[in-house]
């Protein structure tokens, strides 16, 4: 019994380090629809769409997630392949009479590849983030949790999530990068993390607005990037994620 518990516990861990290793190595560029209007119908599938373009000529130099609206998850994922679609929120129940909840099951059966977490806008218990990281492994999801500081990145470190982002909350949405402008917030992430969890990524979030601040993540030691109002809210989002890709793959190159 306790042989074949160790052999459980060690594929389930197996699994978490997997799925993490996949985005080490090519950065990686995070789009969080949010709500904004640009999210829905045919606009979000517009984007989505040229991010998928992207995908394809970037393959393998740079990797795409885009955090969508529940209601747009099917659309979405059944026109793009190159892709990782994710929810933006689930919560820790399973199936049953939870009215108006999230769970993971149904996010998958949507067709999300995986789920943002503990987003400034939408935050949840570390005990919570904790049964939604197990419960994703073990149906084959990924996980990107958002933390606020270096220690509470530190401490979502330990739970083995997919993706860990920085994001201090008072930079979101105003245009003034947490690379350019608190850098030391990437590096002392990136510094307590890697002392409990060498393999899991790290991307940079709030406020990145330009190639030049997703350059400046790498730069500082992060695996990608995490933006929002940067895409959503752009006159011409497929100019920005072109800015974007091309920003983090010439920074990768360059490291």
């Amino acid at each position: 019994m306790g042989t074949v518990l160790l052999s459980s516990l060690h594929a389930y861990y197996t699994s978490r380090r997997e799925a993490s290793r996949n985005y080490k190595g090519v950065p990686v560029l995070a789009v969080n629809y949010k709500a904004y209007p640009s999210a829905f119908g045919e606009t979000g599938l517009a984007i989505a769409l040229t991010a998928e373009k992207l995908a394809e000529e970037y393959n393998g130099i740079v990797r795409f997630i885009l955090a969508v609206p529940a209601t747009e998850i099917t659309r979405i994922s059944e026109s793009t392949d190159k892709v990782v679609v994710y929810a933006q929120h689930a919560d820790p129940i399973e199936p049953g009479a939870y009215t108006g909840y999230l769970p993971l099951e149904a996010l998958k059966e949507a067709g999300a590849k995986g789920t943002l977490l503990n987003h400034s806008e939408h935050r949840i218990r570390l005990s919570d983030i904790d049964v939604l990281v197990r419960r994703a492994t073990q149906l084959g999801l990924e996980t990107l949790v958002c933390a606020d500081t270096p220690t509470a990145a530190a401490a979502v470190a330990i739970l083995s999530p997919t993706i860990i982002a920085i994001e201090p909350p008072e930079l979101i949405g105003t245009g003034v990068s947490v690379s350019k402008a608190k850098p030391e917030v990437v590096t002392s992430t990136i510094q307590l993390v890697r002392m409990v969890n060498p393999d899991v990524p790290i991307l940079a979030g709030a406020g990145i607005t330009t190639g030049e601040d997703a350059a400046a993540a790498l730069k500082l030691g992060a695996n990608g990037v995490l933006v929002a109002s940067a895409v959503m809210k752009a006159q011409d989002p497929e100019a920005k994620l072109l800015e974007l890709a091309e920003a983090l793959a010439k920074a990768a190159e360059k490291s």
